[in-house]
């Protein structure tokens, strides 16, 4: 299996969409995704995102960041989604896509990586602990939602 991890282009929006909406339903959440294709090529100048491609060219899995700064901490690379489409997990996708996203954090000065897991995924729980994270389960996220 011959998979590259680069950094997304703006042709690659569509795919990386389409792939949202595959990471919404997995987590059984679809009608939770409000993004749509025009605001993520709007939003260009703010979106970051890794895609695996195939050996054919084909996007089969995704990992969006962003930078953010944390008073206590400082610089931080925020891992907002990583998805792997189901025919391609357990091949090492995940690993891959964690190596190049600490190496994007340690080249953008950032002190710490940060994302979220559900509680129900445990396959992904024993993933981030086998890499050394911590879990926190005292904090929890708060939305303020704008129309």
């Amino acid at each position: 299996m011959d998979i590259r991890i680069r950094k997304s282009e703006n042709a690659d929006i569509p795919l990386i969409y389409r792939m949202i909406l595959e990471f919404a339903i997995f987590q059984q959440t679809p009608e939770k995704v409000k993004v749509t294709i025009d605001q993520m090529h709007q939003d260009a100048d703010i979106f970051r995102c890794l895609v695996a491609e195939n050996e054919n060219g084909d996007l089969v899995g995704y990992a969006c960041f962003y930078y953010a700064y944390y008073s206590w901490t400082g610089k931080v690379l925020y891992l907002d989604d990583l998805y792997v489409k189901e025919e391609y997990r357990g091949r090492g996708l995940g690993q891959s896509f964690f190596d190049a996203l600490i190496k994007e954090a340690k080249s953008g000065s950032c002190k710490k990586m940060r994302w979220q897991v559900s509680r129900w995924n445990e396959k992904a729980i024993q993933f981030y602990k086998h890499i050394g994270a911590t879990i926190d389960d005292v904090e929890m996220n708060c939305d303020l939602t704008f129309k």
